[in-house]
């Protein structure tokens, strides 16, 4: 029997935190009841029945394996949870590269960050990426999605090779890429052409001292040399006695309050019904629209308070 969805969203809008394991369970459901019914979730989040975007910070984290992400994000989630007042709630969405064969999730991030199991105001969740190494699943980002209505802070953790950079930079509020000094992930990352991604950069082990200054000097005067936009550049370090963490939180909150969400929030639901029509239906589909600018064309003809699923029957429609 399948869940209500729309009595699912409907608690998750009141902020009922103990409704989201089950909305996660129907959202990352393929049978054809669940998938109505996660339609129906999706509806009582969207920003139509909110009145407005979900007021939760989405924050992405993404960054090479190793980089130490999830200890930044233990780092993270203590100051969250005891910081204030008031003291914040958070979801983590941990993605992980999939088995090609049960489609599960690999490397159970969530049993390497460290949280109270019995915190009621924290939710970590592995999920998986599918075929699309180092990208986001569907699931992971209508989920995050719901979340924003219940959490004030949800986290997509993602490791970054593949897609995970571009994905996460459509579905976040605010990506934060980690890179690791003294290991070649500086060099990588300012080979990899993805200076325009990040919002906050951090460089992590900052108790390395001078090898972590220098990369934190390496990557500030790349993005200096751009001149294209303002990134936050920070060394920080979540060995005991941890440091920088503060500064990343008032890094974070500073970003989310120059934002404009609605705008950015609106572009990023149009790129993800794009992104599933293009997935259902491939060319032919893209085609009997008109091609992929036809239908961003459509796309931005919708109502910007209309949620995803909406938005892919829009193109659904026009395809005939």
């Amino acid at each position: 029997m399948s869940a209500d969805g729309a009595a699912l969203g409907a608690r998750l809008r009141e902020r009922d935190l103990s409704a989201a394991p089950a909305a996660l369970n129907l959202l990352e459901s393929t049978a054809p009841a669940d998938l109505e019914q996660a339609a129906a979730l999706l509806g009582e989040v969207s920003p139509m029945a909110l009145g407005g975007e979900a007021p939760g910070h989405v924050i992405g984290v993404t960054g090479p394996p190793g980089a130490g992400k999830s200890t930044l994000l233990s780092a993270l989630l203590h100051a969250w949870r005891s910081g204030g007042p008031p003291t914040r709630t958070a979801a983590v969405l941990a993605v992980d590269p999939s088995s090609r064969r049960s489609g599960g999730s690999l490397l159970g991030d969530r049993a390497r960050i460290e949280f109270d199991p019995a915190d009621g105001g924290t939710l970590i969740r592995s999920s998986a990426a599918e075929q699309r190494l180092g990208g986001l699943a569907r699931a992971t980002r209508v989920s995050a999605d719901a979340l924003a209505a219940a959490f004030d802070i949800v986290v997509i953790e993602t490791v970054g090779v593949g897609q995970a950079e571009t994905d996460v930079a459509d579905v976040a509020d605010t990506v934060v890429v980690v890179v690791q000094p003294g290991s070649g992930d500086v060099l990588q990352f300012l080979k990899s052409g993805i200076m325009e991604t990040p919002d906050v950069l951090v460089v992590t082990k900052a108790d390395l001292g001078q090898i972590a200054m220098r990369a934190r000097r390496d990557l500030t005067a790349a993005l200096r040399s751009l001149g294209s936009r303002e990134t936050s550049v920070l060394a920080v370090s979540a060995v005991s006695p941890p440091s920088g963490i503060e500064e990343l939180v008032a890094s974070l909150d500073e970003h989310r309050g120059e934002l404009d969400i609605a705008e950015r929030r609106v572009r990023a639901r149009r790129a993800g019904a794009l992104n599933d029509f293009s997935v259902e239906h491939g060319e032919r589909g893209m085609r009997a629209v008109g091609g992929r600018r036809a239908a961003q064309a459509l796309l931005a003809e919708q109502d910007p308070a209309a949620d995803l699923p909406a938005l892919v029957a829009a193109l659904e429609q026009r395809m005939g």
